[in-house]
């Protein structure tokens, strides 16, 4: 039998990646990317007057920015908000979504959840766990039966 780790710690995240393969697609299709940006993460740098939820949508369109740039870590670009312009920067962690803002077609993230380096592993916890529950359970059981003779 082959054992292929595929969560490893040697892999990266794949949002980065899915991020910019849908953005593509958008505007292959002539859509408008809109970004869903959670703007309580650490370093965004967004127009907070704007915020509603602890969330700010923002378009992504090559019409409405300048100067794009995304990578693993980071998307970045110049746009203006009330005619004044402004730096945008969206760390990785902090993007929500991208969606067609005609269709809504896109995709949302999850939260980050922490993983171990191998998805056994952690089924071989929960298992070690469920049975040490069992056993607690069993000696928990005391009878309340006195032995008479």
């Amino acid at each position: 039998m082959t054992n292929i780790d595929l969560v490893g710690s040697s892999f990266s995240s794949n949002k980065p990646y899915l991020f910019r393969a849908i953005y593509e697609w958008i505007l292959d299709n002539e859509g408008t990317p809109f970004l869903l940006v959670d703007a309580n993460q650490p370093n965004v740098q967004i127009p907070f007057e704007h915020v509603k939820d602890g969330q700010i949508i923002l378009n992504a369109s090559p019409s409405a920015i300048q100067n794009w740039f995304a990578d693993n870590d980071a998307i970045s670009f110049n746009t203006r908000f009330s005619g004044k312009p402004l730096q945008i920067y969206i760390p990785i962690s902090a993007l929500l979504a991208i969606y067609a803002q005609e269709n809504s077609l896109g995709m949302a993230f999850p939260e980050a959840v922490e993983q171990s380096n191998h998805p056994l592993e952690d089924e071989k916890d929960s298992q070690v766990q469920s049975k040490d529950n069992e056993k607690s359970k069993k000696k928990s059981k005391v009878s309340h039966l006195k032995v008479i003779k």
